[in-house]
C-alpha cells in the first residue's frame, strides 16, 4: 500500500510540475481586431490566421479574435498593444501612421508597387526589418500576415471628371492617400470600417474608399452612392498585420515564434489567392443596381500622382525611418520592375 501511495505521490508531483509548461503551451492569445469580426476577407483574415496558427502548432498555440470595439475602439488597438493593456491586435498597418510615420508607407504606397513586388520587399527585401525597428520603440512585435490586392478608388456621390472636383470634398480615406487628396483641396477623414456607412448616409462625408468590391458590398456602399471609381491609386497593395506586445512575444519559445511566422506567411498566400476571381461578379451586381463603375480620367490620375510624389518626399524629410523605407522600397521596386517589364505580355 505504501508503495502504491508513493507511486501516486510521485505521479502527482510530476503532473503538477509539468502543468505550468503545458498551460503555457495551451494559452490563447487575445487579439483585438480593427475590423468587425466577421467582415468579409479582412475580418476573415484574422480567423484564418488563428486556424493556421493552431494547425502548425498541433493545437498548442491558439488565438481568440475579438471584433472591433469588443476590447478597445478600433483605432486604439496599437496603443493598447504597446502599453500591454491587450496582448495582441489585428490591423491595417497604415492606421498607425499618426504614431509611427513609416506605418503609412508600409500600409500602402500611393502609386506604389503591386502585391507581388510589395510582398518580396516586405519579407525578403528588408522591409520587415525597417518596420520592426520603428515598432521597437513602442514595445510591439509586428508580423505582416495579409496582403490585400489592389483596392477600389472609392465611392462618390458625384462624378470626378477633373482634379478640381476634389475641392471641398469630404472623403473618408486612410493612410497617405488622405494627405494626397488634401493637396487637391479635399478634406480627408479617417473613420473605422464599421462606422463608414452611417457617416456617408448622414452626410458627414460625401465619398469614401475602403477596400475590395467584395468587402465594400458587405458594408452596403452600393445602396447609398452612385459612382464607383478605379483604380485604387492610393492602395495598389496593402498590408494587414498581427501585432503582439513585445513582452508577450518574448514569452513564446523560439519554435513557437517560428510557428507564428510560418502561419503568417501561409495566411498571405490565402489572402492573395481568394481575392482576384471574386471581384468581377460583385462589380456586375453593382452595375445591375445602377451603380456607375468608372475609371478616373487620366488628368485626375496625373494630378494625384504628382501630389503623391510631393507627399512621399515631405514624409521622408520629416522622419528618417520613413526615408529609409521609401528609398529601400523604391530601389527594390526598380530592380523588380526592370525584369517584370521584360516579361509583360501584350493585351491582345
Amino acid at each position: 500500500m505504501k508503495k502504491v501511495l508513493a507511486l501516486a505521490a510521485a505521479a502527482a508531483f510530476i503532473f503538477g510540475a509539468s502543468q505550468p509548461q503545458e498551460a503555457k503551451a495551451q494559452r490563447a492569445l487575445d487579439v483585438a481586431s480593427t475590423f468587425p469580426k466577421n467582415m468579409v476577407y479582412l475580418g476573415e483574415g484574422a480567423e484564418n490566421l488563428a486556424k493556421l496558427v493552431s494547425d502548425v502548432s498541433g493545437g498548442k498555440l491558439r488565438m481568440k479574435i475579438h471584433g472591433a470595439g469588443e476590447l478597445v475602439p478600433a483605432l486604439e488597438v496599437f496603443n493598447a498593444v504597446s502599453s500591454g493593456s491587450i496582448a495582441a491586435g489585428w490591423d491595417w498597418i497604415g492606421y498607425w501612421a499618426g504614431t509611427v510615420p513609416v506605418a503609412g508607407l508600409m500600409g500602402a504606397m500611393p502609386f506604389g508597387p503591386g502585391p507581388e513586388v510589395f510582398l518580396g520587399w516586405m519579407w525578403e527585401g528588408g522591409g520587415l526589418e525597417i518596420l520592426q525597428k520603428a515598432y521597437d520603440k513602442y514595445n510591439v512585435k509586428v508580423l505582416p500576415c495579409h496582403l490585400t490586392a489592389p483596392e477600389a478608388g472609392g465611392w462618390f456621390n458625384k462624378e470626378i471628371n477633373k482634379p478640381d472636383d476634389f475641392k471641398g470634398l469630404k472623403m473618408r480615406i486612410s493612410g497617405l492617400g488622405g494627405k494626397v487628396i488634401n493637396k487637391l483641396g479635399a478634406s480627408s477623414q479617417l473613420i473605422a470600417g464599421g462606422e463608414i456607412y452611417v457617416a456617408l448616409e448622414r452626410g458627414r462625408i460625401e465619398a469614401t474608399e475602403f477596400s475590395l468590391p467584395i468587402i465594400d458590398k458587405s458594408l452596403g456602399f452600393q445602396n447609398i452612392t452612385k459612382y464607383y471609381y478605379f483604380p485604387g491609386w492610393h492602395q495598389p497593395a496593402s498590408w494587414n498585420s498581427l501585432i503582439i506586445n513585445m513582452n508577450v512575444w518574448k514569452k513564446y519559445s523560439e519554435i513557437e515564434q517560428k510557428q507564428f511566422v510560418a502561419a503568417c506567411k501561409a495566411n498571405v498566400v490565402w489572402s492573395m489567392a481568394v481575392a482576384p476571381a471574386a471581384q468581377g461578379p460583385v462589380l456586375e451586381e453593382f452595375k445591375a443596381k445602377g451603380v456607375k463603375v468608372l475609371r478616373f480620367p487620366d488628368p485626375v490620375l496625373q494630378a494625384l500622382r504628382t501630389a503623391s510624389s510631393e507627399v512621399l518626399q515631405e514624409e521622408a524629410k520629416g522622419d528618417p525611418i520613413f526615408k529609409e523605407a521609401l528609398d529601400s522600397l523604391t530601389a527594390y521596386a526598380s530592380k523588380a520592375n526592370a525584369w517584370m517589364e521584360l516579361q509583360r505580355l501584350p493585351n491582345k
